[in-house]
Formats: C-alpha cells, structure tokens, sequence
C-alpha cells in the first residue's frame, strides 16, 4: 500500500523547525544562539531567567491564583515592559540606563556596522 504523506508531516518530525520560524522571517529578524561552551553568554542568558524567576513568577504566585495561561502572559508582559523600559540596569552595556533606552542609543551604530561590507 502506498504511503501518504500528511501535509507538515514531515515539518513537524524535524526538530530544527519550530512554529515560530515564520513569525521570524515575516518580521525579517535573525534568530541567533548562544555558542556552545560560551560561559559568557550563556551567563547572560542564565541570569536574565532566575531574574525572571526570582523577581515575576515567585512574587507573581503568591499574590494571585491564575485562571489561565492568558492572566500569567498578561502579568508577565507588564512586568517585561517594567524591566526593559522604567527600571535602570547597572549591567554591562546599560550604564544607569533601561535595555530600550541602551537599544535605541547603539542603534545607529549597529545600523553602520550592518551596512559595512565584511
């Protein structure tokens, strides 16, 4: 007997393509990758999510029962927009400033660097 495929049958078995994959090629933005044995970065990284945990989802559960995963995104959402936009870091790039306001501070220059030729 013949075998037929299903339509994303073969998408859905590989592990390199996630749904999200789309939403980043509409929207033209590069998905990068810590580099494997990269302490560096993958600190950064490491520290970012026990911030998060530490400071959003222990506080968040014992202030509130969610009724559903709608309620936490909403709550956590709020708390990204406190933590990128109002609340100052003293990390390595920011310098007293907010991640967005270091954002749009480098991003002439980031915008020069991408349009040298390599």
């Amino acid at each position: 007997m013949p075998r037929v495929d299903r339509p994303w049958h073969g998408i859905l078995r590989r592990p390199e393509h996630h749904e999200y994959e789309l939403y980043l090629a509409v929207e033209d933005i590069d998905h990068t990758r810590t580099k494997a044995k990269s302490p560096q970065t993958n600190g950064i990284c490491e520290r970012f999510h026990k911030t998060v945990l530490d400071e959003f989802y222990r506080v968040a559960f014992r202030k509130k029962l969610y009724r559903g995963i709608d309620d936490l995104q909403a709550d956590l959402d709020a708390w990204l927009k406190e933590y990128n936009e109002i609340r100052t870091h003293q990390g390595r790039w920011c310098f007293g400033k907010t991640p967005m306001q270091t954002f749009i501070d480098t991003l002439p220059l980031a915008k020069e660097k991408s349009l040298q030729p390599a």
